[in-house]
């Protein structure tokens, strides 16, 4: 997980996941992590929204359930407003591992923030020549793929993924469910 940094990325829908997990493999990718990703956004009273700034709680559960060696762990970030840079999706983020995820939720609501937002997906994260390439199943919507890098690494790896570059988009969750609502005639669920 990165400290802290200047987030570019693109997204795009993806029709056939298991095929891009297999091209990215072939491609030399590294599995880094396959489970649950959720995360808890927070905020006060809507003054974080205002500013377009995020508060995120991202809760990682490794793939295996209690049985399997690797436990639970929280990720804390900030994410400053976002922009468009260079036909990337920008935002500043600043993030930190945690121990416990639940004792970073417990601070947060003591310190008076509530939880606006939740997104459960699974996940399976690769990297790739300096890219992190996320491949993301939401409980009823389009499965994404986010690329997040340096401007050179994310095109190595949108090219070595197969997919047409005009897919890669620099948006945001948002526009990815308003496609998919429009293109189906259903709601998106993204969380359980």
């Amino acid at each position: 997980m990165k400290q802290s940094a200047d987030e570019l990325e693109l997204k795009a829908r993806v029709d056939n996941p298991a095929a891009l997990e297999a091209t990215l493999v072939a491609a030399g990718a590294e599995l880094v992590f396959r489970g649950e990703m959720i995360d808890r956004r927070y905020d006060r009273r809507g003054k974080l929204k205002a500013r377009d700034e995020v508060l995120r709680l991202r809760i990682y559960r490794p793939a295996g359930g209690a049985g399997g060696a690797a436990q639970a762990f929280g990720v804390m970030g900030w994410k400053g407003p976002v922009s468009v840079r260079r036909g990337y999706k920008h935002r500043e983020e600043h993030e930190i591992q945690v121990g416990p995820p639940e004792e970073a939720r417990v601070i947060l609501e003591h310190l008076g923030y509530e939880e606006t937002l939740r997104i459960d997906r699974k996940i399976a994260e690769y990297r790739l020549n300096g890219a992190a390439v996320r491949i993301e199943w939401y409980p009823a919507m389009d499965v994404l793929v986010e690329i997040e890098g340096a401007p050179a690494a994310i095109e190595r790896a949108v090219r070595a993924t197969g997919l047409p570059r005009e897919r890669f988009l620099p948006e945001a969750l948002p526009h990815f469910v308003d496609d998919y609502e429009q293109r189906t005639g259903r709601a998106a669920r993204l969380a359980r």
